[in-house]
């Protein structure tokens, strides 16, 4: 049979959906090398295609060709040896690998300095490679500088495809990235392994869900079995078929009360606090074509009630939950996950040119992750079956196992296996035997640990996701450098780490991170660890506040984000435990935060529980406390109970003599009197000039970034009671005056409030030219900070300027866009009171039936094409501003 023939009948497994990179070098000798490298590759979440003699039963031409066809860049580590030469062949395997690299393929060479003698072959290979124009040529001295110089050569090169990529803009100033949604979304993660064994299970499970009768699947079995794996995979099968894919990962929610706000941040659902998230939730669920992964569901049942709603009101939604118990609701089908195949019985086949069974391929893999040079000999390889059938193929113990032939071989680790789980397995008699399998190899795995490592894996248990290393030092035993034990835990497989952004996280897997905490707890040390944790955050989102408002606002925003889950874990230790006035400062001074990131109602549900606490609160507390949840009942439109919570705070800071908070709370009461009490917008008007006038008084003592409340507070709600009584040019100086200020301190969240004000002012006094570029820079804005509230209001702008300009289908398509993304964001009506009357207008005109045709078509217009849509508008717009009179 040719080679060719050959590679295109062999099914070569390799990483799903991401870039690969062709490792190429001789075993042996580059051992720690070839470990570096994969780390390195892995570090840019790429795929590491690494072959080794005697892992799979394909003849090796061929198999170099199938690895080489499926990669995107090759990596050669050379040193001294030349590597062997099959029998009837004149070159070794090493420069076979360099021969059929196709010719486009980027070639990244290293060569490692010594003073031994390179073997001829290797000389020859070598300066065939010097005289290669399409190869990088580089010398290394050890591991170390060669991941350094993988990491670096890698990102430029990337960087460099995507520039030649790049499609020139049209115009000399592009427009900020337009934040788009392609068909399929999903939001699966990415795995870094490959999946073994699991290809009937995947389509087993996709053909249940596209059976039309068929809405909830639930994926059961013991923890560590697969079942999250079997479930990303299940979802990306389908994913071009259903459009959306939604991951929700729920293994450190501990509360069912919790599951509505993991799966609205899942789906992109604000929580702005003027409905209950399950009706949020099944808005935006409503009419979108959705599968949704609930992952880790069985330490939440309780929230199975919630799933039920959630079927019954979308119509098009399935979901697949992974649990180690059922739900039992309604339209609920089971699909049992069941270990992965084991190796038979006959000794005759352990040769390591038979086809293995799964668990046993699952385990060479692991195992050569972290020890490259591994070799298949019949011991080994008996060995390795004996491993897996004690482990009975459960994926997460086998990798467990697998991780520790770092430091021993495979026949030492059966032994230590057998001699020592049998005196684990005394503990949990009453669970399933495979979950008693799981618990005993983590208890086995962790017992090879030194003391220090196990006390910072127990520690590491109360976070909640991906940790930083600081993290990991401020919860660690005093004394203890967490740097060197993070990296044991690694080669481990007890804790998993991921690149982000440019910084390093890492995090447990479930059960371990649930057998972590238990330990924790049998120490005693729990309360005190999590009072480490909270405050770690606390302070550390703290210190980074102040840059919410500026220049540095969006990458704050970011950094915010990348630990979210932990600081609402610490937020909620902090009340749990009658922190009030550090639990409140965090709430307070994060606000900014919590309303880009669609969290104003958990930030009300936090300072309610301070309100509540009466008197074991500090004054300053509550006064704060009511102030927040004041301004968010402004934007909900006020209410008596909203004019009652400020005056109560306004009382509390007058005692304390608190005269900068007091000038904020008096400005925001007399907005709240006024929209509570038309008849007397006058009084409202005085109470915000006497805030004013307070703010004035405080001058230069007043921090920078508290400019921010001085354009707010005041200026905003005089804008808007000036606007409703038709006063347009004393509303635009309002407005305009607190431009100046949010310009000063360079905030663009706090731009967009005037932007946006501005433009429906210049919009409603006739001039449409003006108000478009206005309303344009103000989505712009929001876009570029992710905001989709501000996205959600900068398009409703140009219903009102579409309209103005006669264009009736183009404003129907833009209201139907914004009420899909409303519905989606779980919005409803919030806010929406300009656009309303403008509406309103065009549906009783005899334009009517043609603007509700448009609407029901904006509705599905992809988000690129309405974006563009609004900037044509504006275009269309700013051309009818009169030209400048011709000099004379």
């Amino acid at each position: 049979m040719s080679d060719t023939a050959s590679s295109s009948r062999v099914r070569i497994r390799t990483p799903d959906q991401r870039l690969r990179v062709f490792v190429s070098s001789t075993l042996g000798e580059l051992a720690a090398e070839r470990k570096a490298a994969r780390r390195a590759i892995e570090r840019l979440s790429a795929a590491a295609v690494m072959f080794e003699l005697g892992a799979r039963p394909h003849p090796p031409r061929s198999l170099y060709r199938a690895y080489l066809e499926q990669s995107d860049i090759f990596v050669g580590i050379y040193w001294q040896k030349y590597g062997w030469v099959a029998p009837g062949e004149t070159v070794s395997g090493l420069e076979d690998e360099y021969n059929l690299a196709p010719s486009r393929m980027p070639k990244l060479m290293y060569v490692k300095a010594g003073d031994g003698p390179r073997e001829p072959g290797l000389e020859r290979l070598l300066d065939r490679i010097r005289d290669d124009d399409t190869a990088s040529y580089k010398h290394f001295r050890d591991a170390r500088e060669l991941s350094r110089l993988l990491v670096t050569d890698l990102a430029v090169l990337l960087a460099e495809r995507f520039d030649d990529s790049r499609v020139p803009a049209a115009s000399s100033s592009p427009a900020p990235p337009v934040q788009g949604r392609e068909t399929p979304v999903t939001s699966l993660p990415t795995p870094l392994t490959e999946l073994f064994g699991r290809e009937q299970d995947v389509d087993g499970v996709a053909e249940m869900l596209r059976s039309p009768d068929m809405r909830l699947v639930t994926l059961t079995g013991p923890g560590g079995i697969g079942k999250t794996r079997l479930a990303i995979e299940a979802a990306r099968a389908l994913a071009a078929e259903v459009g959306e894919v939604a991951f929700v990962p729920l293994a450190a929610v501990d509360d069912a009360t919790q599951v509505p706000n993991a799966m609205a941040h899942a789906l992109g659902v604000l929580d702005t606090g003027d409905a209950p998230l399950g009706q949020k939730l099944a808005l935006s669920l409503g009419s979108r074509h959705m599968l949704m992964v609930l992952d880790n569901f069985e330490q939440v049942v309780g929230a199975a009630p919630l799933v039920s709603r959630l079927l019954a009101a979308a119509p098009q939604l399935k979901v697949i939950v992974t649990s180690r118990v059922l739900l039992r609701i309604g339209g609920e089908h089971t699909y049992q996950v069941n270990p992965l195949g084991l190796p038979g019985e006959d000794r005759e086949a352990d040769s390591p040119a038979q086809v293995q069974a799964p668990s046993v391929d699952l385990f060479i893999e692991r195992a050569r992750s972290v020890k490259p040079d591994l070799e298949l000999t019949a011991e080994n390889l008996t060995a390795i079956k004996q491993i897996v059938r004690r482990l009975e193929g459960v994926p997460l113990a086998i990798e467990l196992a697998a991780a520790r032939t770092s430091l021993l071989a495979p026949p030492t680790l059966l032994d230590r296996l057998q001699h020592q789980l049998p005196v684990l397995a005394g503990g949990q008699r009453d669970a399933p035997v495979r979950q008693q399998t799981v618990r005993d190899t983590i208890e086995w795995s962790t017992r090879l640990l030194g003391e220090h490592e196990q006390n910072l894996l127990w520690r590491l248990g109360v976070f909640t996701g991906r940790f930083s290393l600081n993290g990991a030092e401020a919860v660690a035993e005093s004394g203890v450098t967490p740097f060197d034990l993070l990296e044991s835990l690694v080669d481990a497989s007890l804790i998993r780490q991921q690149e982000r952004k440019g910084a390093t996280f890492f995090q447990l897997l479930a059960t371990v991170r649930e057998y972590a905490t238990e330990r924790l707890e049998r120490q005693g040390h729990q309360a005190e660890v999590r009072d480490l944790h909270a405050r770690y955050y606390a302070n550390w989102a703290l210190a980074l506040a102040p840059d919410l408002t500026g220049p540095r606002q969006l990458q704050t925003i970011t950094a915010l984000s990348d630990e979210q889950e932990n600081l609402r874990t610490a937020l909620r230790h902090l009340l749990d435990t009658h922190q009030w006035d550090l639990a409140t400062e965090l709430a307070v001074r994060l606000y900014t935060y919590w309303w880009i990131a669609g969290l104003l109602g958990e930030a009300r549900s936090w300072v309610n529980e301070v309100i509540a606490a009466g008197e074991a609160a500090s004054k300053h507390s509550r006064a704060a406390a009511l102030w927040i949840r004041s301004f968010l009942g402004l934007m909900l439109g006020a209410g008596e109970e909203v004019v009652r919570d400020l005056d109560e705070s306004l009382q509390l800071l007058t005692a304390s003599g608190d005269r900068d908070r007091q000038a904020s709370v008096l400005s925001l009461l007399g907005f709240a009197y006024a929209l509570s009490h038309p008849a007397e917008v006058q009084s409202g008007q005085e109470l915000i000039r006497q805030g004013m006038s307070m703010m004035s008084e405080a001058g230069n003592t007043r921090p920078p970034g508290d400019l921010w409340t001085q354009a707010f507070s005041p200026l905003i709600p005089l804008g808007r009671i000036e606007l409703a009584r038709g006063n347009f040019e004393a509303a635009s100086e309002l407005f305009e005056q607190a431009l100046r200020f949010s310009n000063q301190v360079e905030d663009d969240f706090a731009r967009t409030f005037p932007l946006n004000h501005l433009g429906w002012t210049r919009l409603l006094a006739g001039r449409v030219a003006e108000a478009a570029p206005l309303m344009e820079r103000q989505l712009d804005l929001s876009l570029g900070l992710g905001h989709e509230q501000g996205v959600a209001y900068g398009l409703e702008c140009f219903v009102g300027v579409a309209h103005a300009l006669g264009q009736t289908e183009n404003a129907g398509l833009l209201y139907g866009a914004v009420r899909a993304i409303r519905d989606r964001l779980g919005l409803a009506n919030v806010n929406d009171e300009a656009v309303l009357p403008i509406v309103d207008s065009i549906r009783n005109s005899p334009s009517g039936p043609e603007f509700e045709r448009a609407v029901q078509r904006g509705r599905v217009l992809p988000r690129g094409e309405v974006i563009a849509l609004a900037r044509k508008v504006s275009s269309a717009a700013a051309a009818m501003a009169p030209a400048p009179a011709a000099s004379t």
